[in-house]
């Protein structure tokens, strides 16, 4: 607990005298109700500090030498004597224990067997089967007095009785999950009167004014008497002013009006109002000590709910306006042509929404095509989350199997025809959006030539060519044409308050580091630029505000140079930034796309490639924009995670070699990759950490049911021990695979390869190693 008085700790601190005069020059009194006198801040000068009875509580604490700091506290080691008290005090405890163990398993619950539970609890508030004994108990007690209809006044007394153990056993520990729990439990039961319950949290407050365990317990009480969430505010606002440094006023706070938001839902313009009413309050505990992390994750909370719009369409595949022409796969040429059908003739239509969303299905998302009954269309969301929510869905368009020459034919695409689309946020998808675009089937009258050699296919240098150079520089331009999202659909979504609101905490948040050079200071503007951007790729109004994407890669950096020790998260939040700023514009992203093969080879069609190699990027994004990619070359990077490929339905080779893959249960994103023919996962990490806690993903079938049609019985005679290889096989078993590289990964011998063989019969090419 911290407890040194504001005024003694800040009287010549500058830092301080920042901050009030930052509240002085933003008329603070208008929000506290506060009168503020101006004084002049000499170094003598006496002034009046504007947060009543503020108390910053930064405790100070000496270093010792042979102490050993732990929380931000000095322990020292103890002394002989302490040591020999403590050892005692445990054989003690032992002996209640034992004598406590025996009257639970012989389900005792007398009066004097309940006095040496509470003997146990009040040394140890921490022994968990103490507490469910008590349970057991009272719960016998309660049905014994419903045999013998006995009156309410004994049953609370029992009830009382286990109150007043609970309240000794926080005064030993009063951050004891079971105590709490179990005085829940106890005033659950509707016999005990409520009116204490403030009173006790007061003087727990009063002791650790963040114990989380007691704001929980309070939010419940609060319930159970039905006080308001406005009464409940103003108390964590006196709380603030008491504390600004208090995690867990500043949580409730936003718990509450989460709570009056729900209730208001219908006035938008209210919630604006006390949303910058919120920011200014929040902002003042930032400028009198911006090191203290309480009020910047508040902060970070105001800025999430600022940026929450209604969901809408961001992009989809195929683009609105698009032709695509499609050709089928043919076994004479490795890759298609850009836009071509699978042998089963699926052709994937993805939509991808600017926020996770459930409730996308025939209802509210219909097609109109002649080909296509509307009804038998089936969506699927791609990596949603436990709830069902996902920012992207797909499904495939079957082409009857009479039709061979086709053009022109129109596709009709309805999104939100009906208000069921619904964000994870609670928001609905109001905004009707349509797609359009035509499907062009040649004339095809070639016969597949399944039993022909395929060719292997090589991520050397020399066999990529600037997309400059070749003839097919318009078709490609037409291909990146979609990264140009409707204006139409966006600006409606989007609110000019929220850029309004985000600007000016900008110039805010750029007022304070000027002067100070603050960690999460930094990591807020990083944050705030990052939203600002996001409102103006959404269309909204900016008055010709410029993105500010080299900015941010420049605070990031400075973050990772003061703070190595989460230098992970930084790289993760700057390479998303990083592929934003690739992906902002047409001619941005031309500079990294390159033709692979000769317009003139017969083997093969050209196609682009999207090289994003030795970027450093340890994270994928922006996926929204590359739903057209059939080649990605993520290469030489320090990517971890391949979440988010996923939405790349297109996708047909992909090179991840050279990165920080750990397992092969990281490469789950890919089993939704239906056209993936070549991948190379060469020199990863896989295998390589004795402990890898990323190899439990996904359930091992050795000991869960994952999945009931899996079968290894054709996999028992082949060598292999199914349990070390399991997730080998869950991700490759339904991948049609031309070509692998698995090389340099520790995991891999001949074992493996003889393994992957058999587990993919499509498979021609492994390590270089042809089949045949």
């Amino acid at each position: 607990m911290r407890s040194t008085n504001y005024m003694d700790f800040y009287i010549k601190s500058e830092r301080y005298k920042r901050g009030l005069n930052h509240l002085i020059a933003t008329s603070v009194s208008n929000v506290f109700g506060i009168y503020i006198p101006f004084i002049n801040f000499g170094s003598n000068s006496l002034f009046f500090f504007p947060w009543k009875g503020l108390h910053l509580n930064k405790k100070s604490v000496k270093e010792e030498s042979g102490t050993e700091k732990m929380h931000g506290i000095y322990r020292k080691t103890p002394s002989q004597d302490e040591q020999e008290a403590s050892a005692l005090k445990a054989i003690e405890l032992r002996d209640l224990q034992s004598q406590f163990l025996h009257l639970h398993h012989n389900k005792i619950y007398t009066k004097e067997a309940l006095e040496t539970s509470a003997k146990l609890l009040e040394v140890n508030p921490e022994h968990y089967t103490g507490w469910n004994y008590r349970k057991l108990a009272v719960q016998h007690f309660l049905n014994h007095q419903s045999e013998t209809e006995a009156d309410s006044e004994s049953i609370q007394s029992v009830l009382n009785e286990e109150l007043k153990v609970v309240e000794n056993a926080l005064k030993k520990n009063f951050k004891s999950y079971g105590a709490w729990y179990h005085r829940k439990w106890v005033l659950s039961k509707g016999h005990s009167s409520t009116d204490n319950e403030l009173r006790l949290l007061v003087k727990f407050q009063k002791l650790d004014s963040r114990n989380f365990n007691a704001w929980n317990y309070r939010r419940f009480i609060t319930m159970l008497k039905k006080i308001s969430d406005e009464e409940e505010l103003q108390y964590t606002t006196d709380m603030i002013y008491d504390n600004f440094s208090n995690y867990s006023a500043w949580h409730n706070r936003s718990v509450l009006l989460s709570h009056l938001f729900e209730k208001r839902g219908e006035r938008q313009s209210h919630k604006e109002s006390v949303l910058e009413e919120e920011f200014e309050f929040v902002r003042n505990a930032l400028f009198t000590d911006p090191d203290d992390q309480s009020g910047w994750f508040y902060h970070l909370w105001l800025l999430d709910q600022t940026v929450k719009l209604e969901p809408f369409l961001l992009s989809s595949w195929p683009p609105h306006g698009s032709s695509r022409s499609v050709d089928y796969l043919d076994g004479r040429n490795l890759f298609p042509s850009m836009h071509s059908l699978s042998k089963d003739r699926m052709f994937p239509l993805v939509l991808y929404f600017s926020e996770p969303v459930e409730g996308v299905n025939s209802s509210t998302v219909t097609i109109e095509c002649e080909y296509y009954a509307n009804e038998d269309v089936i969506w699927r969301p791609l990596s949603a989350n436990k709830f069902g929510f996902s920012q992207v869905w797909f499904t495939y368009l079957n082409l009857p199997d009479e039709v061979h020459s086709l053009k022109d034919c129109h596709v009709k695409v309805f999104v939100a025809q009906f208000p069921d689309i619904v964000s994870s946020s609670g928001f609905s998808c109001s905004q009707t959006s349509h797609i359009v675009f035509s499907l062009c089937v040649p004339s095809h009258d070639r016969e597949h030539a399944e039993g022909q050699t395929v060719p292997r296919f090589s991520w050397k240098d020399k066999e990529f060519y600037s997309h400059a150079t070749q003839s097919h520089d318009a078709s490609l331009l037409r291909s990146l044409h979609q990264l140009k999202i409707a204006e139409e659909s966006k600006s409606k979504a989007a609110s000019d308050w929220s850029m309004k609101i985000i600007s000016n905490e900008i110039a805010h948040c750029r007022e304070l580091l000027s002067s100070t050079n603050c960690k999460i200071g930094k990591l807020t503007l990083a944050r705030l630029l990052m939203a600002q951007n996001k409102l103006i790729s959404y269309g909204i109004p900016n008055d010709g505000i410029e993105v500010h994407y080299e900015e941010i890669l420049g605070l990031y950096h400075d973050l990772m140079k003061l703070d190595p020790v989460h230098i992970c998260c930084y790289e993760d939040e700057s390479s998303l930034v990083l592929l934003k700023q690739v992906t902002s514009s047409m001619e941005s992203i031309l500079r990294y796309c390159y033709q692979y093969g000769d317009s003139t080879s017969p083997r093969m069609y050209p196609c682009l490639c999207l090289r994003l190699n030795g970027l450093s990027l340890s994270q994928i994004g922006s996926v929204e924009r590359l739903l057209w990619i059939q080649m990605l070359d993520l290469s030489h990077n320090k990517i971890r995670s391949i979440e988010g490929l996923e939405a790349l339905q297109l996708l047909s080779c992909l090179n991840l070699s050279n990165n920080k893959i750990c397992s092969f249960t990281a490469l789950e994103p890919l089993r939704s990759l239906k056209s993936l023919k070549v991948l190379n996962i060469s020199y990863n990490e896989i295998g390589a950490h004795a402990v890898n806690t990323r190899r439990y993903l996904c359930s091992s079938p050795m000991t869960h049911t994952v999945e009931n049609d899996w079968n290894f019985k054709e996999f028992t005679n082949s060598g292999v021990k199914l349990t070390n290889h399991w997730d080998v096989f869950f991700i490759f078993r339904d991948l049609n695979l031309i070509q692998l590289d698995i090389m340099g990964n520790a995991v891999v011998n001949d074992q493996l390869k003889s393994f992957l063989f058999k587990l993919m019969p499509s498979l021609k090419w492994l390590d270089g190693e042809n089949r045949n």
